[in-house]
Formats: C-alpha cells, sequence, structure tokens
C-alpha cells in the first residue's frame, strides 16, 4: 500500500464505482495515508472479512487513517465504530458527498438510507487497475426479497439520468476505455422513478447510438422477469452489446423462489435462457444461485441443480445462505451448515462442468480479447482467455482460440 488513498473494496461491482468515486473525493479534499474500507454485507462472511481487512490493514500500516463505509458500516455502523483502529465511519447516504472527505469532517456519518431519493452523478476519469469501467446507472432496491438485506442498506430505487449515464460514458471513452460495464442494484429497475416509460433498454440503445466510438459495452446482473422488449431488440440487433447475459436466478424451485419473494418462476429463467438463444446464438448465460436457502429439501435442491443444464448456464455464483436477522427468511425452518456447504460445493461442481464444456466449444473461434493484468484477457462472452502474445491493459485484440489450459483458453493473437 502507497500513503496516498488506498482502496479495500468488497462485493458488487458498484462497489467498484463507488470506490473509484470516494479515492476521487479524499484526494480533493487533501486525505493522505488513509485507506477506505469499502465494505459489503450480502453474507454474514462478508461482514468478518471486512473486519478482518481492517485489522490486518492496520497491523501493515499503523499510522494510516481508517475510514470504513459501504452496506455493512451503514448497517452496523456502530460495531464498526467501536473497532479502535478506525479513524471514521461514513454510511451509504453520505460516502459520495465531498464534504464527508474533507479533514474535519465529523468521525460518524451515517444517515437514513431510506430518506434518500437522489442519486449523485460522478465524473470520473477512470479505474487504477482495472481493464474495464464501471458506470453506475442505479441504486437502491423497491423490491424485498425474504433473504436480502441489501435495500436496508441503499435505501430505495433511485436511476442515473441517462444523460448523465451518457456523459459519463463519453468522458471514459475519450481516457482510453474500451469496454464500459453498466451497474446498479437491481438494475431492470432503471428508469422507474424518472417519469417517463423508458427502461433499461432505452437506456443502453442510448448509450450505443450517442456514443459510437465505444467497442463494448457489458451489464451486470439482470432480473429475469424484468428484461424490457427494446433490451431484446438491442441484444438482437448491436454486437457491441456483448453476449453474455447474468440472471439473478437464486434458485431452479418455484416454491423456493416464491418463498425468497422473487418475481420469477423456474418456467421464465428457461423461457429467457431460450429466447436471448434465439436472438444472439453466440450469447453466454450466468447466474446468482443460493444454495441451502430455508426449507429447500432434497427435490428443490435437484431442481436447482438441474436447472443449470436445461438453461445451460455458464459462468455461476454461487452463494451458500447466510441468514440476516433482520431479514423474514432468518425466521423460517433453516437447513442445516453442513449441508448447505455440500449443497454449495455441488452447484460449482456443476458449474465448473459448465464452464468447462463451453471453453472447449470454443477451441477453433476467433474473439476480441480486452487485455487484463497478468497476460490474460476476457472475450465477448467474458471467458478467460491468454493469448500467445501479451495485450496491453484495455486494449483489444483479435484471438483465434486453439485450446484450453488450466480452466484458460489460449490462442494466437491474429
Amino acid at each position: 500500500m502507497s500513503k496516498d488513498v488506498d482502496i479495500l473494496s468488497f462485493g458488487c461491482r458498484l462497489n467498484i464505482w463507488e470506490s473509484e468515486v470516494m479515492r476521487q473525493l479524499a484526494r480533493d479534499a487533501g486525505l493522505d495515508n488513509t485507506i477506505i474500507v469499502n465494505t459489503c454485507a450480502v453474507t454474514a462472511g462478508a461482514e468478518r472479512e471486512a473486519r478482518q481487512a481492517i485489522r490486518r490493514a492496520h497491523r501493515d500500516r499503523p499510522d494510516a487513517q481508517i475510514i470504513v463505509t459501504g452496506c455493512a458500516a451503514q448497517l452496523k455502523s456502530g460495531a464498526f465504530a467501536a473497532m479502535p483502529e478506525v479513524a471514521r465511519v461514513l454510511g451509504n447516504a453520505d460516502k459520495l458527498k465531498a464534504e464527508s472527505w474533507v479533514q474535519d469532517a465529523p468521525r460518524f456519518a451515517v444517515s437514513d438510507i431510506m430518506a434518500i431519493r437522489e442519486t449523485a452523478a460522478h465524473l470520473l476519469d477512470g479505474f487504477e487497475g482495472h481493464a474495464r469501467a464501471f458506470v453506475q446507472v442505479q441504486q437502491g432496491c423497491n423490491h424485498r426479497c425474504t433473504f436480502c438485506i441489501i435495500p436496508f442498506a441503499r435505501g430505495p430505487s433511485r436511476s442515473v439520468p441517462a444523460s448523465d449515464v451518457v456523459a459519463s460514458i463519453r468522458r471514459l471513452v475519450g481516457n482510453g476505455y474500451r469496454e464500459i460495464v453498466l451497474t446498479g442494484v437491481d438494475l431492470t429497475s432503471w428508469g422507474e422513478d424518472l417519469g417517463t416509460d423508458d427502461r433499461l433498454g432505452e437506456l443502453v440503445a442510448a448509450i450505443l447510438r450517442e456514443i459510437p466510438e465505444l467497442p463494448r459495452l457489458r451489464l451486470s446482473s439482470l432480473d429475469p422477469c424484468e428484461i424490457d422488449e427494446t433490451l431484446w431488440s438491442v441484444l438482437a440487433s448491436d454486437e457491441r452489446l456483448m453476449p453474455h447475459l447474468h440472471l439473478s436466478v437464486q434458485a431452479g424451485d418455484d416454491l423456493i423462489l416464491k418463498r425468497m419473494k422473487r418475481r420469477h418462476l423456474r418456467g421464465d429463467v428457461l423461457e429467457v435462457a431460450e429466447r436471448a438463444r434465439g436472438l444472439r446464438p453466440d450469447v453466454v448465460l450466468g447466474a446468482d444461485l443460493i444454495a441451502g436457502f430455508p426449507t429447500e429439501d432434497e427435490i428443490s435442491f435437484a431442481n436447482t441443480l438441474a436447472l443449470i443444464d436445461e438453461a445451460r448456464l455458464t459462468w455461476l455464483h454461487v452463494f451458500p445462505y447466510s441468514a440476516r436477522a433482520e431479514t423474514p427468511a432468518a425466521r423460517m425452518p433453516a437447513v442445516a451448515g453442513e449441508l448447505i456447504k455440500a449443497r454449495a460445493a455441488q452447484l460449482r461442481r456443476a458449474g465448473d462442468r459448465a464452464a468447462a464444456q463451453f471453453l472447449v466449444s470454443c477451441i477453433g473461434k476467433t474473439v476480441r480479447v480486452v487485455g487484463e493484468r497478468g497476460g490474460l484477457g476476457r472475450s465477448e462472452q467474458y471467458a478467460p482467455v491468454r493469448p500467445d502474445h501479451p495485450v496491453a491493459v484495455g486494449e483489444i485484440a483479435t484471438v483465434r482460440l486453439t485450446g484450453v489450459f488450466d480452466g484458460v483458453l489460449i490462442g494466437d493473437v491474429v
């Protein structure tokens, strides 16, 4: 770590964007020798990891001030403030305000996140250490899935106006970024609070129309039941929208999905998968899956496991269920901890098999790869690729794929 402003960012891609905003605000305020810990609260393990990172950072740099923020800090502000290593705690409503980062700012600033109605638009020049740039287009969530604490950490859904999003992306593209990732807590709810009929598809279409020099646009997690018709049309018609859809699936059993209070059923996921491949044959699907949700029995788990093959899900994010005391699911009959771990491992093995099969199917094809650090890159479908010649970080190269080694595609730069 340097003596400048260092960031330890946990959790989602939205946190990556917010971390860069905070880095910029802290530097503008003249802070130095500062470590910002941007926490996640999606699981109890994420909170524990943040506390461990704080203690480790203090051991490594005892003279640095540590500022803790993010979802866990919003929900458990008192616990983080009580840590002797922590100099300041900032809640989610305060961390993106310039006044929160001045030298004499209050040690404790955690506002009522549920009262927030605005989303700040920040123009960023870049993302340190990242080959692609992330742009927040939406924040918060109006849904109340029974397992999820995040709406109480991030507040209600609010959207960044399309003109601000376009301005942000235009600036990043002007600074050399070749791939942009749109991020949000509930991305497909974009536009609902803007007083128009525009939804995420209209935003995506506007970005691609207004910024023709943008080579690649990628989307983060999508709700399967909220993909609008315009978004489907853009997926089919514009190759600059990457053929990689990551779906917030969570389970493959209808009863479990209802107990989660999700807005889709198993059949909806299968319909989305079929429609996506019909419109864009090269599309690859990823998914979030929760193992061991309360009341999950062998049959319901088997339905989730089978969905991986039936929907041809390739890139999986598997989460062992983690009870959050403030949520309805925590009061439902629990699955034994060892069984949760075993089911999560089984889902991951199935995901590894699916990914391996996909990688083998790519051999002989030619892809466009965005260079990353360490000699790796990512294809349009987000497959890891190691070209025979290094590709500069953030640059795009054409690679003819010749094989797979240790879970990574290899190939020759054309």
